[in-house]
């Protein structure tokens, strides 16, 4: 072999082996974290610091020398029981949050665990279970535990359940409602919730829910209506939240129940939206007036499908609705007398439907 040949092998040699000792141990590029703090008076190794977070400083313990200030506490910012608690739990000292459908919206006052044997203790949490602040509390809970309960089964939104919990705070201490069951201060309670968030269920719905006569459930909520405008008429910031104009305490209409109707039923939105707008005309023509919401709803509905040639019997109507057969008949007789006047002239002129084909029974 000759001098250039070995030269050139040893290069290829020293080149692989430079490789492979780069990809074994690649450059670090970073902070050197092995620097150590350390006193530049004792250069004791390992340091002996102390952190005296009460100064917000790092002293040696040596010699005393302050090595830094203002260093941030990160500890935690509360005291703990877990010693002393019975469960060895570790407990905060600010408590919960306040809740504003409670009467306190202060910080609670909680009595510590104490063994058996120590009479003081029990005695101390005896008086604070009577105080007269947590009965009110406690009552407020468990019914809203049970407004709760009873919006959750008929799948009702949280927005109605804290409305229900609104208005039942604000009424159920006045006298006017004494003598009156708590179950019938709820469902009317639920009833203007659903309509303050516009989402408005019938008395027989509220019946269906909470088991309350519809008599009772219509009492009862007279007489809260009279409370609220009382509230509003003296205090502005209740006024505010519960005025006349978001919460409808007339009558239920036709048009909004049809919309859940039809969603029941499974019928298209272009249907909906007919039945809604002969609704409508009813209401503003005269048509089955003194009739409920209910059974204008259910007649209207029927009187859609039939215009546009669905086949929907009445008893499928009457199974969702609640109205029987006959009366959705009977009904539907005194609109297909004002039949010109109910019938957009669109839905005739685009060829949809035709006046003639409309059946009279």
């Amino acid at each position: 072999m000759s001098t250039t040949a070995a030269a050139a092998a040893a290069a290829a040699a020293a080149a692989a082996s430079s490789k492979a000792s780069n990809l074994e141990a690649p450059e670090f590029i970073g902070p050197n974290l092995n620097v150590t703090l350390t006193c530049p008076e004792c250069k004791i190794f390992p340091p002996d610091l102390i952190e005296r977070f009460s100064e917000g400083d790092i002293v040696c313990g040596s010699c005393g020398l302050v090595l830094s200030d203002r260093v941030v506490d990160t500890r935690s910012e509360w005291r703990t029981f877990s010693n002393d608690d019975q469960n060895g739990d570790d407990p905060s000292r600010v408590g919960d949050a306040g809740n504003p459908l409670l009467d306190t919206e202060d910080l609670s006052t909680m009595i510590s665990y104490v063994p058996d044997n120590t009479k003081l203790g029990r005695e101390l949490s005896r008086a604070q279970q009577k105080s007269l602040v947590d009965k009110k509390d406690n009552a407020l809970a468990a019914a809203y535990v049970k407004i709760s309960q009873m919006c959750d089964g008929y799948q009702l939104p949280k927005i109605v359940q804290d409305g229900a919990k609104e208005v039942y705070k604000m009424v159920y201490e006045e006298k006017l409602l004494r003598g009156k069951s708590q179950e019938s201060i709820m469902a009317a309670s639920i009833f203007i919730g659903c309509r303050k968030a516009k989402v408005a269920r019938s008395f027989k719905e509220i019946w269906a829910l909470t088991n309350v006569p519809r008599k009772e459930i219509g009492k009862v909520f007279r007489i809260m209506d009279r409370i609220i405008r009382e509230k509003n008429a003296a205090n502005p910031q209740t006024a505010a939240y519960f005025s006349q104009d978001n919460i409808q305490t007339t009558q239920t209409s036709a048009e909004d129940l049809i919309r859940r109707f039809c969603s029941h039923l499974g019928l298209s939105t272009q249907i909906t939206n007919a039945a809604e707008q002969i609704a409508r005309k009813c209401r503003e023509i005269g048509v089955l007036a003194g009739r409920s919401p209910t059974t204008i709803a259910a007649t209207v509905i029927y009187m859609t499908s039939v215009l546009f040639g669905i086949d929907l019997p009445p008893s499928k109507i009457s199974d969702k609705t609640g109205v029987s057969d006959g009366t959705i008949k009977t009904s539907y007789k005194y609109m297909y007398e004002e039949r010109k006047n109910l019938i957009e002239p669109e839905w005739i002129e685009s060829g949809k439907i035709k006046l003639d084909s409309i059946p009279k029974n």
